[in-house]
């Protein structure tokens, strides 16, 4: 199956979400969020993460992430669960306000089984009390997300791997290669030359094929993660967004729409003049009008 063929079916089937001026939106995606090893690259920035996330939550904003939040490909969940409870606990209160949608990605494909979300996300073992207690029952996942407006137009949600045959057709083999060869090579410096986010070669390829794709569907506004490289593009070029990542090794970038605009931003820390740490919140692109690249 072509790299067209997988997105179209994505679009196909993809869940259905509203976007008007009422909309709040927050989207991150490649959080990869792992055991607090040596390893774990979204270790660095959690905290500036689940600061991020609790203020969308206080401000209403919907959270979508956009595939491989958790990093299955090296870790089991138990471990990712213990080194990041505070951000679970975070998402939950997203959840319990209906708040809160996923969308699988490579490192997380297992998702796409709903066994596997029950097995890993609906409850958790509270060890201080000594019993189950509800995390994320009924967490809703997707391969894709159209957040449809009332002109009949939508933005085209989806994490990006679709255009990347090995990470999705041989995910497994990936993940097996992962695992085995490149995490223990990650401790010492070697990037994993198949990841687009860590090869520019396999980056410029994904994009090429989204390009295609967003072309032959009459410039479809289209938003992935998954390379790990931001894009916002100016309403005369292709409609084609990327949120970036949270694994930058300074700050996480993500997408907000709000107001029926849509603005790229960063989140990072800053010294003050008295030398206090601050988390900051700034804004790297936009706002620009949502219905500039809808029509």
């Amino acid at each position: 199956m072509s790299a067209e063929s997988r997105i179209n079916r994505a679009f196909k089937k993809a869940k259905k979400l509203p976007l008007n001026t009422n909309s709040k939106y927050i989207i991150f995606s490649d959080c990869h969020r792992g055991d607090n090893s040596f390893a774990d690259d979204f270790a660095r920035n959690r905290y500036i993460y689940q600061y991020a996330l609790s203020q969308y939550f206080s401000k209403d904003y919907t959270y979508i992430e956009l595939g491989d939040g958790d990093e299955l490909w090296e870790n089991s969940f138990d471990k990712i669960f213990q080194a990041n409870k505070d951000v679970y606990l975070l998402l939950k209160k997203f959840h319990d306000k209906n708040r809160l949608h996923f969308v699988w990605g490579n490192h997380d494909m297992d998702y796409k089984k709903q066994k596997n979300v029950k097995k890993n996300l609906h409850y958790y073992y509270d060890s201080a009390e000594g019993t189950l207690k509800e995390l994320l029952v009924n967490a809703s996942f997707s391969e894709a997300i159209k957040l449809e407006i009332d002109n009949g137009k939508c933005m085209f949600l989806l994490h990006g791997h679709q255009a990347d045959w090995f990470n999705y057709s041989f995910w497994k083999l990936s993940r097996f290669l992962v695992k085995i060869l490149w995490r223990p090579l990650q401790t010492i410096g070697i990037d994993d030359p198949t990841s687009p986010a860590k090869n520019f070669r396999e980056l410029i390829r994904v994009e090429r094929h989204i390009e295609r794709w967003i072309r032959k569907n009459n410039n479809q506004v289209l938003v992935t993660g998954h390379t790990h490289r931001p894009r916002f593009p100016q309403p005369n070029e292709l409609p084609y967004f990327n949120d970036g990542s949270c694994v930058h090794p300074r700050c996480i970038t993500g997408l907000e729409i709000e107001n029926g605009q849509i603005t790229l931003i960063k989140w990072h820390l800053i010294t003050t003049d008295d030398g206090v740490m601050q988390v900051k919140r700034t804004v790297l692109e936009g706002p620009r009008n949502v219905t500039d690249y809808t029509g």
